[in-house]
C-alpha cells in the first residue's frame, strides 16, 4: 500500500504544472560597459508620474488616465511643431515615474496607456505608407515604422514620498 501511495505521490508532482506570474514583458538592452552617456533636451522628454495617492501628473499637471494616450501621441508626433515639445518622433522620450506606495494596478492603467498610444502611431504609419494595419505587415515593414516612431519609455527608480507634516 506505500509503494502505491509513493508512485501516486510521485505522478502527481511529475504531472502537476505550477502557473507562476508572467509580469510585464519589457525588452531590457543588452548590458554595455562603456555607457556613453547623452544629454537629452527637456522638450523631447515627457515627463509621467504616479505619486503615492495614485494620482497621475504629466508635466506637472493632474491627469486622468484615460487621457494619457492622446497626450502622448500628441507630444510624440508633435503636429503642430511647438518649440517646447520634440522635432520628430525619434527625438521623443517619454520619462515614466511611480512613488513606492503606488497601487500595481493604477502603474498597470498607465504603462499600458503609454504603449497603446505607441502602437496607435505604428498603426497610424503604417496605413498611410502601405494601406494595411501595422500587424499585418511582414517584419521588415514592422521595423522600418519603429525606426520612424521608436518606442521610448524610460522608467526612473521608484520615489519615496515623505511628507514633510
Amino acid at each position: 500500500m506505500a509503494d502505491i501511495a509513493f508512485l501516486l505521490l510521485i505522478f502527481f508532482l511529475v504531472t502537476t504544472t505550477i502557473d507562476i506570474d508572467k509580469g510585464i514583458r519589457v525588452m531590457l538592452p543588452p548590458f554595455v560597459d562603456d555607457v556613453e552617456l547623452t544629454d537629452v533636451s527637456s522638450k523631447n522628454v515627457l515627463s509621467v508620474k504616479i505619486n503615492a495617492q495614485n494620482q497621475l501628473l504629466v508635466e506637472g499637471e493632474i491627469m486622468e488616465v484615460p487621457e494619457l494616450r492622446a497626450t502622448t501621441k500628441h507630444f510624440i508626433m508633435n503636429p503642430n511643431n511647438d518649440l517646447d515639445k520634440p522635432s520628430k518622433p525619434t527625438k521623443a522620450v517619454v520619462s515614466l515615474q511611480n512613488d513606492r506606495g503606488t497601487n500595481y494596478e493604477i502603474y498597470l492603467e498607465v504603462y499600458n496607456e503609454l504603449k497603446a498610444a505607441y502602437h496607435e502611431l505604428w498603426n497610424e504609419k503604417a496605413n498611410n505608407m502601405y494601406g494595411i494595419a501595422y500587424e499585418n505587415l511582414d517584419k521588415v515593414r514592422q521595423k522600418q515604422i519603429r525606426s520612424l516612431i521608436p518606442l521610448v519609455i524610460s522608467e526612473a527608480e521608484p520615489t519615496d514620498y515623505v511628507d514633510a507634516n
